[in-house]
């Protein structure tokens, strides 16, 4: 996929919250790539020069008491008002949109099962313009869930998804006729429904090594999923992530 600005109803953003920040910025840094630009109150993520997200410390002052280690993905919104509303509609929780100085304005989400996903209207942030197929780009979304009907329905009402089963408790979503994302049911006991991010690599098992080797856990060794590999990854901070090797 060539670089090209998300469009209202794509992820366009990433939160990180890690402890430890700056020793979870070179463990991503070595692994997949990323470079950092300070913001004062964070650390602005890029791949090949472009922003895809920011990175935060955990025990800052802004971050609720008792929030896990976490990738936190924002969805571009035309308004976060608007939107936050037909959350609501659709059975999910949102929280009264707020601005974020003059870079927009953000809705914090769950859906109908669980899974928190936010709203962002953009003004002089506009969202990530990175070539999704770049070594350390996000690439692929997906929704660990109770329920993947009920999310199906609900992303689709809510964003325009098109849902398209993939076997009995998994789908794809698909987005102005590209698959973007999936939702796949959630077994493990008393889990929360949550959303993955899948970062793309050329190598899927030579950076499952190379995590191990800077202190990271792999939770899912190399599988073969389709005409993809991934990993389940947890940085040495506590932060779950995957990434996808794409080899069709």
């Amino acid at each position: 996929m060539a670089s090209a600005l998300r469009k209202p109803g794509e992820v366009c953003w990433l939160n990180i919250l890690t402890p430890e920040p700056a020793q979870a910025r070179h463990f991503f840094a070595t692994l997949l790539g990323w470079t950092y630009v300070d913001t004062g109150i964070g650390h602005t993520v890029q791949v090949d020069g472009h922003d895809i997200g920011a990175l935060f410390d955990l025990a800052g002052p802004n971050t609720p008491k008792g929030t896990p280690p976490l990738i936190g993905l924002m969805v571009k919104v035309m308004s976060a008002d608007g939107a936050a509303e037909r959350v609501r509609t659709l059975g999910g929780k949102a929280r009264p949109p707020f601005d974020i100085g003059s870079a927009g304005r953000m809705s914090v989400c769950h859906d109908p099962n669980g899974a928190e996903l936010d709203l962002w209207e953009p003004r002089s942030l506009q969202g990530m313009d990175v070539d999704a197929s770049a070594q350390g780009a996000p690439t692929w979304f997906e929704t660990m869930t109770t329920d993947v009907d009920r999310a199906a329905k609900f992303y689709s009402a809510l964003f325009g998804w098109t849902a398209r089963s993939t076997g009995a408790e998994s789908l794809t979503f698909e987005f102005e006729g590209r698959p973007i994302g999936s939702a796949t049911r959630w077994t493990l006991a008393g889990a929360q429904a949550y959303w993955a991010t899948y970062f793309a690599v050329k190598d899927a098992e030579l950076l499952s090594r190379q995590a191990v080797q800077l202190g990271a856990e792999v939770f899912l060794p190399v599988m073969a999923v389709r005409d993809t590999r991934v990993v389940g990854i947890c940085s040495p901070q506590g932060v779950p992530f995957y990434v996808m090797q794409r080899v069709g």
